[in-house]
């Protein structure tokens, strides 16, 4: 059951972490990219609510079932992703697990061979805002199955 509608109860917290997002949808960076790192990380991180509203986002984008379905085992299926995806999702998972072994200069390596310094830096932002929605949505349980994306799917 959830805790609490933690956007109702501060309004400035939600605003922080929404101007954050915004901030990221307005990088540079390929939504279909962002989509791909938002599901890693909730992923990794057990959050249903964020898989629900990202796998739909994504779907209703036209992301490939096949792609979303096999991302937790993306690096099993490389040809269903680009090089620069699969440098994303390494950033992506030792970003989110920084705390288990930081992020090696091999990762960083090859993340810099796909992005430039701006883009790295937006792309750490897109895995930092993932990162706070999951925590804040697991925190407060919130519900997953009734997102609807703007393009209504749900």
């Amino acid at each position: 059951m959830q805790r609490l509608e933690y956007k109702d109860a501060s309004h400035e917290a939600f605003k922080a972490l929404l101007n954050t997002e915004m901030q990221v949808h307005k990088c540079g960076l390929e939504e279909s990219l962002l989509e791909l790192v938002k599901m890693r990380a909730s992923q990794i991180n057990g959050c249903a609510y964020c898989l629900d509203m990202h796998s739909k986002d994504a779907l209703a984008e036209g992301e490939s079932t096949t792609r979303l379905f096999v991302l937790s085992a993306w690096r099993e299926a490389p040809h269903l992703y680009t090089d620069r995806e699969r440098a994303a999702l390494a950033w992506t998972e030792a970003v989110t697990r920084i705390a288990d072994s930081g992020v090696s200069d091999e990762v960083y390596n090859e993340a810099r061979k796909h992005f430039d310094e701006k883009a790295i830096v937006d792309l750490t932002l897109a895995v930092i805002s993932i990162n706070s929605w999951n925590r804040m949505a697991i925190a407060f349980h919130s519900k997953a199955g009734d997102y609807v994306s703007p393009h209504g799917k749900k």
